[in-house]
């Protein structure tokens, strides 16, 4: 068995690896987001995010549950690696046969825009190239080493996002979205094929697969209520609103995700291992749980507080008044990925235990209430209110932010349960990063009220405000902020 000790510094390794992937990733996204954005018309983005609304959930049969399941099991032999890898391919290459002949019916569920047709089929491509990156990627993973994955994403963007920018700059439009999109998921597959010395059996065990089911089967349907939810807004929008609302909520939708997935991907590769190792340990497991809980809170509150805060300016100065109406969804968004986080991150504690098809209970209601949050909200969809920009697509944000708080409320009484602690240390573990971060959110929206340049305001909002948000802790003593510190530190001076 791994000692504690060999598991914190495996834990902190993947937490380094991650975070440098995570940055790298959205820094060279992010600035290719920018570029693309300055170029590029609000109705090129609405085009490409009404199809990718088919691509998220196409993306998540083809996974088929399993990639967590593999991470969940503690010795996967090669045949299970195998199996998982060959079924994925076979998967993508069978929706993408149906997609095809289907997409004449996606472009009339559009405004019967025949743009969607060609677009579409090219585009859907790329659930055959990412089928083939899944299984390598998870066995890195797995084996906590996550720097062949980082380089394999860095190069895939960097590459992407030449080619995307010089397709826009040669007037592509939306096109260039669509050959960013499946570079860079060709080169991040050709990278981890070679990174890593595993090759695959020519062979599918069913046997093998149905041993996964018990657990993958649970995830999927619980990830396929989750991304429907996720993505039917685009879905919505796109019939009943036009494109341009709709590409205003793809660019909201696009940028509160980079910080948001980043910090679920995160959770989910650097924790399963360290939860999983201990889950037949009771005692250790919730003392565990309870430090990642700390850690979430700590990570994921001035995340996004001081972010919201930071919106006006930032969408300001990188994509100029173009993108302005998308501010007020960006912030909404946020909020709700707040509790999206943190939900994400007890669903870890129940996978690690075993008892996946409790999220299914999860999902369930949270998406009872999102559905009958969007269906209350739905006649609201095309309300205009003088200054306020898509009135009634806040509406429907708001709706949706009070369906992930009944979910959270129901999740954390389910986890505490299987994790050992209770439903009040949960809380207490993460009401000082939130009073800290409300605290420390002060100078940023202080800052919203001078005249300066947007250039400058964002910059200072993010330092002050982080500044602060690090003194608080330091004065409160805050366990977690010196654990973090102390990592870092000592990454930093053994290089």
């Amino acid at each position: 068995m791994t000692s504690t000790k060999n598991i914190k510094a495996l834990t902190a390794n993947s937490v380094k690896w991650n975070i440098f992937d995570r940055v790298g990733t959205q820094v060279l996204y992010g600035v290719t987001g920018i570029i693309l954005a300055r170029i590029l018309s609000v109705e090129d983005f609405a085009l490409v995010g009404a199809i990718l609304v088919f691509q998220a959930f196409a993306s998540l049969i083809i996974d088929s549950g399993f990639m967590p399941a593999l991470l969940q099991r503690k010795s996967p032999t090669s045949l299970d690696y195998s199996s998982v890898l060959w079924f994925n391919i076979l998967v993508a290459i069978a929706i993408y046969i149906i997609l095809y002949f289907a997409a004449p019916l996606i472009a009339s569920w559009y405004g019967d825009d025949m743009r969607l047709i060609p677009m579409s089929r090219v585009l859907f491509l790329s659930f055959i190239v990412n089928a083939t990156a899944l299984v390598p990627a998870n066995r890195f993973n797995k084996q906590l080493s996550l720097k062949p994955v980082a380089l394999a994403n860095t190069a895939g963007l960097i590459t992407g996002a030449a080619v995307g920018i010089w397709c826009a700059v040669a007037g592509y439009g939306a096109w260039a979205l669509v050959w960013q999109t499946l570079t860079l998921g060709s080169i991040k597959s050709v990278y981890l094929w070679c990174a890593g010395h595993w090759r695959p059996m020519l062979r599918i065990s069913w046997q093998s697969l149905r041993s996964f089911f018990a657990i993958g089967g649970s995830m999927l349907f619980t990830s396929f209520l989750n991304t429907l939810f996720q993505n039917i807004y685009s879905f919505i929008i796109g019939n009943r609103s036009g494109m341009i609302p709709l590409g205003c909520y793809t660019q909201a939708d696009k940028w509160s995700k980079m910080g948001i997935m980043s910090l679920v991907q995160v959770f989910q590769s650097s924790f399963m291992p360290a939860l999983s190792d201990a889950q037949n340990q009771s005692e250790r497991f919730s003392a565990i749980a309870r430090r990642l809980n700390r850690f979430t809170a700590y990570v994921t509150f001035p995340s996004m507080i001081i972010l919201s805060a930071m919106a006006l300016p930032l969408f300001h100065a990188l994509f100029g008044p173009k993108w302005d109406d998308a501010v007020p969804l960006f912030q909404l968004l946020l909020i709700r990925g707040i509790f999206y986080l943190v939900t994400t991150s007890y669903n870890n504690y129940i996978v690690a235990r075993g008892c996946a098809r409790l999220i299914v209970k999860v999902e369930i209601v949270r998406d009872i209430t999102a559905l009958v949050a969007l269906v209350a909200t739905i006649p609201l969809l095309n309300l205009e209110i003088p200054q306020i920009p898509f009135a009634g697509l806040q509406i429907m944000l708001a709706g949706q932010i009070i369906a992930s708080i009944v979910a959270w409320i129901y999740t954390l009484i389910l986890s505490s349960s299987i994790s050992g602690a209770t439903p009040k240390d949960f809380i207490t573990d993460a009401v000082p990063s939130l009073v800290s971060s409300l605290m420390a959110v002060v100078p940023a929206v202080i800052l919203l009220d001078t005249s300066l340049s947007p250039w400058i305001v964002f910059p200072l909002q993010a330092l002050s405000s982080g500044t602060l948000y690090l003194i608080l802790n330091a004065i409160s003593r805050s366990a977690i902020q010196r654990e973090v510190l102390t990592i870092a530190l000592s990454r930093f001076s053994s290089r």
